[in-house]
């Protein structure tokens, strides 16, 4: 079965996929080009977000949904500002989790943690273990809220799950978020199908219902934007000008 960390993990040229991966991958390719450099756009926004959150003095990082370790990951960009940022990495997936310790290992302020965020209490409860909540931190959801769908028989809608994490931060703390957008093209159906077969359906959301996400945060400039037009740096990742399929943001806690 196809898996939606192994083919972001493909967009991103990794190495830490399957012929399944690779082929719902193509299929989505075939249907938004763009979608492999919107994949690298997305990473390029979570070092430049990462690297703020960190200037701006928080020293605690929770990577939801981290995915499968890639080059230029959430506590090697923060390190370099702050060598005593304490990371954690947290996947529903098993798979993801062993891969993601048997590269990053445990220690040197680095953790992965195996939980869901669409179980919240049980997730906090493991974070404690890792995260003082008394002081700032910063929760990054980079691609994950559009599979979490707003009422979620399964567990927390996505508005409840940043409601719960907006509660238990301390003032000062940062979210991080990039999501898909609903962009009504006539492609989108066949898109929606092929991740529910690669077993997570999306939720696309529009600009409107993605800044709800933020409510409670004051949003850094310059906003809910485009990933290439959040605070980008020159030159360009790219020399012209892609299709964005999503918005990115950060917010800080009041």
């Amino acid at each position: 079965m196809p898996n939606v960390a192994r083919m972001y993990d493909y967009y991103l040229d990794g190495k830490d996929n399957f012929a399944a991966d690779r082929a719902a991958a193509e299929q989505m390719l075939k249907l938004f080009p763009d979608a492999r450099d919107s994949a690298r756009e997305n990473r390029a926004f979570l070092a430049r977000a990462v690297r703020h959150v960190v200037e701006s003095g928080v020293r605690q990082i929770v990577d939801l949904g981290s995915g499968l370790p890639t080059r230029g990951n959430t506590h090697e960009i923060a390190h370099a500002v702050a060598p005593d940022t304490r990371v954690v990495y947290v996947d529903y997936d098993a798979v993801v989790c062993a891969h993601s310790r048997a590269l990053l290992g445990n220690g040197d302020n680095v953790t992965v943690v195996q939980a869901d965020v669409r179980a919240p209490e049980p997730l906090l409860a493991e974070l404690r273990e890792h995260v003082d909540f008394d002081r700032p931190v910063a929760f990054l959801l980079l691609a994950i809220l559009h599979f979490v769908p707003d009422e979620n028989p399964d567990g927390a809608g996505a508005y409840q799950i940043i409601e719960r994490l907006r509660e238990v931060s301390a003032p000062g703390s940062h979210l991080v978020l990039s999501h898909a957008i609903d962009s009504r093209s006539d492609s989108t159906p066949e898109a929606l199908e092929i991740y529910k077969r690669a077993t997570e359906a999306l939720s696309l959301r529009t600009h409107a219902e993605i800044a709800r996400f933020f409510d409670g945060y004051e949003l850094a400039e310059p906003g809910l934007v485009f990933p290439q037009d959040w605070r980008p740096v020159d030159p360009p990742l790219f020399g012209e000008r892609k299709a964005p399929i999503g918005y990115v943001g950060v917010g800080r806690k009041r």
